[in-house]
This record gives C-alpha cells, structure tokens and sequence, in this order.
C-alpha cells in the first residue's frame, strides 16, 4: 500500500522523534515504504532529520495548506468575488496550471497554490527553487476587459500589494527592486512574475505569480543572496494559509483598482519602497550597458534613469546597484 506523502508529514512533528516502525504501524505500510517515502520527500526538500536510534524528525513545523483557513482569512466582502482556490501538492508551476485553467475559461479571481514545483521559474526563464517546506508558490487570474497595452507596471502593482500584505502579517523592513523583486536587509525575499493571455487589443488576462520565502534551509541551492520569513521574523514566521490570504486580499483590491485607473495611482505607493531611488545603477539591455542614477519609475512604471543630464526610461533590462 503506497503513502500519502502529506499523511506522513502530518504524523511527524518538530518537537519529538517517531521511528520509522511507529510511522509504519500508524499508516499501515511496511518499514521499507516508510523509508523510499522518507527519501522521496528529502528529494523534494522537506525538512525531514534522522535521529540517531529515534527516527525522524522535523526540523520546523509544517503547516499545510488549508483552503477552509485561507477562506476564512480573506476580507469578507472578497471571499464570494474569488473564484476557483486550487490547493495542489505538486505541480509544475501554479502559473503554468493557472494559464491553462485561463485559457480554458476559469473564473476570474482564481487561485492556485501548491506545496512544492517541480519547475517554477523566475524573469527571463530562471529557475524558481521550490522546496517542500513551507514556502509559498501562489498565482493568481485576474480578467481584463481591456487590451494588453493598459497594462504596463501590472507587476509593481503587485510588489506593492505583497509589501502590504507581509505589513499586514507584522513583517516590516521590506523593499522593492524594479521591477519585480521583493529585498529585505540587501536580500531576495520574494520574486513576482507577470504572464499575459488572451487577445493584444482585449479582452485579455494576466496571472500573477508571487514565490515567498518564508523557511529554507542552509543549503538551498539558490545562486544569489537570499532571505527567508523565519530570519526576519527571529524564527517565528507568519502562518502560511493566513499570508496567503492576506496576499489575495491585498492583490484583489490593488487589481480593481488598477484596471480603472492604471499605474499612475500606484506611483506614490511604489516610491515608498523603491530600494533603487537615487542609487548608482547598471542598466543591461538589448542595446548594452548604461550606467547612471534611479530616479524613481514614470507614470507608466518604467525605470527612470539619470545618465548625466539626461533621463531615461526602461521599460525593461536587468539592473544592477554598482558597488553592491
């Protein structure tokens, strides 16, 4: 008889061990299932220790995914505008799934959250590390009825409204890097993609995918500096079902606000958390490098900056602060 491997999770816990024959008589498998799940679920990066003639062992507490919670969570008048909430063990990415469920006719106001992705990806087709483990793989279906060209600054949008949520979660010292990364003490917490469908001219739709940091071990395997919720939190980070209910409240409203009256009511909001303003930047684009200073994003959300008297706006390009 196989396992299911959120029952085994849910039979350990972080305080006290339990041996592989205790796990196997509670979930009535053999002792060797036990042990390929146990490997299978190290594979995918749960935190799961072995205690020297004890058994296992959490290294944190897990919470799982909850759709009653995350329901229960949500600003009351927005729990009967979301549309479908799809809680998923594993998937490929929540945005890839969400997209086809798009494309099929979901509703608007969607969800999709998983517990861990076997391909999640970042800006420009990097690779989102996704290990089993608490952190949060969230997207999100907002319809438009509009044209694809209204909107530009959609993922600062989104920056502003997850910055908002962390607050609302008692996590304070977080910033945005343009255009769509989430730093907090000079590291990644948090990265956003924006993916369109639909038709150029309108009706069209986006998916937000948000991925958050919120627990991840020492040895992550991710290639730039980063910081989970447990660090900034002295090791007590918010409940995840209510973080995510907090993000789809944030989310929701900043959208509607957005589709009517775009970027330009968001300005302010970002400015408050533009890590970028007024430092020294690198600017690659398709057209090479340039050097100057952030002066903060246009009406549209595009980057502005001073390349001696003159100012520039990139409405994409990586960016880097010189002297980092």
């Amino acid at each position: 008889m196989s396992i299911q491997p959120a029952a085994l999770l849910g039979a350990m816990s972080a305080t006290q061990p339990i041996s592989g024959s205790e796990l196997a008589q509670r979930l009535g498998v053999t002792r060797a299932a036990v042990w390929k799940q146990v490997e299978a679920l190290r594979a995918l990066g749960a935190p799961i220790q072995a205690v020297g003639g004890r058994g296992y062992r959490l290294a944190w507490p897990l919470e799982p995914l909850d759709a009653v919670r995350i329901r229960a969570d949500l600003d009351v008048p927005l729990r009967k505008r979301l549309g479908d909430l799809d809680l998923r063990w594993q998937t490929e990415s929540t945005s890839d799934a969400l997209l086809r469920r798009a494309a099929a006719g979901a509703a608007d106001l969607s969800i999709c959250v998983a517990e861990t992705q076997s391909a999640g990806r970042g800006r420009r087709g990097r690779q989102w590390r996704s290990p089993l483990g608490g952190n949060v793989y969230f997207s999100l279906l907002k319809r438009f009825p509009h044209g694809m060209g209204a909107l530009s600054g959609l993922s600062l949008v989104a920056g502003v409204a997850l910055v908002e949520a962390l607050g609302d979660c008692g996590v304070a010292g977080v910033g945005l890097k343009w255009p769509n990364d989430v730093l907090a003490r000079g590291r990644k917490l948090a990265g956003i993609l924006v993916e369109l469908g639909g038709e150029f001219l309108g009706p069209c739709h986006a998916v937000i995918g948000v991925g958050i940091n919120l627990r991840l071990a020492a040895d992550a395997g991710i290639d730039q500096p980063y910081i989970d919720l447990a660090q900034l939190c002295a090791g007590a980070p918010p409940a995840r079902n209510h973080l995510i209910a907090r993000l789809a409240s944030r989310l929701i409203v900043a959208l509607d606000r957005f589709a009517v009256d775009g970027f330009a009511a968001f300005r302010a909001d970002f400015a408050r958390h533009d890590l970028l303003a007024g430092r020294a930047v690198r600017v690659q684009t398709a057209g090479g490098a340039r050097e100057g200073i952030a002066d903060g994003v246009d009406e549209r959300g595009a980057l502005r900056v001073r390349h001696g008297a003159a100012v520039v706006c990139h409405d994409s390009g990586e960016v880097t602060v010189r002297g980092a």
